[in-house]
């Protein structure tokens, strides 16, 4: 019974974590208007399914310090109470921010979650472990994508500005409408490579071989920088929501950590599916306007923060990375809207400490239970 209770709390936690993260990745193709909310969706839940795979393999320290270990004794690690109230602590706190459309971090509410489930249980908590290990990545990783969004964004719209690019900008290989060549030779030699812009572009060459303009780049960058962010949290989150399943004793009898993980990843994608809107329109719309190159920079940052973060076991969150990359466009515009970003703020502050107490509160009433 306790085995199911476990499995279904951390499904519970796989789903209320697509709601409120799978959109983020490609918050900025959405709010650039690049693409629409369903192929942005589509995007984003294949990239996040191959990073979780991929997290299968590479994660594993990521696993072993969201089951708790080093935060609290060893000995309530491997509780199955435990296991369950961790899970289904984080899971109510991230499910109620989805409901409000508030992006909050999944890391956050299982880190609380972990402390006020083993508060619950008469443990004491290492204080040392939850600041060095826990809150100072969570802390930095926003800061840090602000402010490389911000000099980032702000560099690229400078040089757009130095060079007169408009987006219309087109790189052309063909033959100009002067050149007529008579034969094979005379066509090799009047073939020929030209910046212009797109309609001069068409106007001139009669015929291109290939035509790229600048926005055709900045989109297709856009995509892969979007895929990027997501698969990035799909490797980062998928073994942390997947940790409390190596609790349960069925675990220690073989190694079921990659398809605890793979299976983690199939509820991820369903919550993204369903109920994914609301975090989504905040993210996208209510933070700050934004154009296909300041989303690209957004994205770039964000991912390279979160994929170096896997590898080293680091628990940085997306959504507050992603959103500090998004405040950043705000800064270096100038059009970041207060009054959400202090919300969001607002609500990340409290995500750990309502995350305890939930894991508290389930503890409670699940030691009180005969399973």
């Amino acid at each position: 019974m306790m085995t199911l209770l476990i499995i279904a709390a951390v499904a519970m936690l796989a789903y209320a974590n697509g709601a409120n993260d799978n959109f983020k990745g490609v918050a900025t193709l959405f709010g650039s208007g690049t693409t629409g909310y369903g192929k942005a969706l589509a995007w984003a839940t294949v990239a996040t399914f191959a990073g979780a795979v991929v997290g299968a393999a590479l994660s594993g320290e990521l696993l072993a310090r969201f089951s708790g270990k080093g935060l609290v004794p060893e000995s309530l690690t491997g509780e199955p109470i435990y296991a369950a109230a961790v899970a289904l602590g984080a899971a109510a706190t991230v499910l109620l921010a989805t409901r409000l459309g508030l992006p909050v971090s999944t890391t956050h509410a299982l880190v609380g979650a972990i402390a006020g489930a083993g508060l619950a249980a008469g443990h004491t908590i290492d204080g040392l472990t939850l600041a060095t290990l826990f809150a100072a990545p969570l802390l930095v990783s926003p800061l840090l994508s602000l402010t490389a969004t911000a000099v980032s964004s702000t560099l690229m719209r400078r040089v757009g500005c130095h060079f007169g690019l408009t987006g219309r900008e087109c790189v052309c290989v063909g033959t100009p409408l002067e050149a007529e060549p008579s034969s094979v030779a005379a066509m090799q030699r009047s073939i020929s490579v030209e910046v212009d812009d797109v309609e001069r572009c068409r106007e001139r060459w009669s015929d291109r071989i290939a035509a790229l303009t600048l926005a055709d780049t900045v989109d297709r960058l856009h995509y892969l920088s979007a895929g990027a962010v997501s698969f990035a949290r799909g490797m980062n989150d998928a073994p942390k929501i997947a940790a409390p399943l190596l609790l349960v004793p069925l675990a220690t009898r073989g190694n079921i950590a990659p398809a605890a993980i793979v299976l983690t990843a199939m509820a991820m994608a369903v919550g993204g599916i369903v109920s994914g809107r609301r975090v989504g329109e905040t993210m996208s719309k209510k933070i700050t306007p934004m154009t296909p190159g300041t989303g690209l920079a957004a994205n770039l940052v964000t991912a390279s923060i979160v994929l170096a973060a896997s590898p080293l076991g680091l628990p940085v969150s997306t959504t507050h990375v992603s959103c500090g990359a998004l405040f950043g466009l705000g800064v270096s515009s100038g059009q970041g809207r207060l009054a959400a970003i202090t919300t969001i703020l607002a609500a990340w502050i409290t995500t750990l400490p309502l995350g305890a107490v939930c894991g508290g509160l389930v503890m409670f009433v699940l030691r009180d239970r005969a399973f």
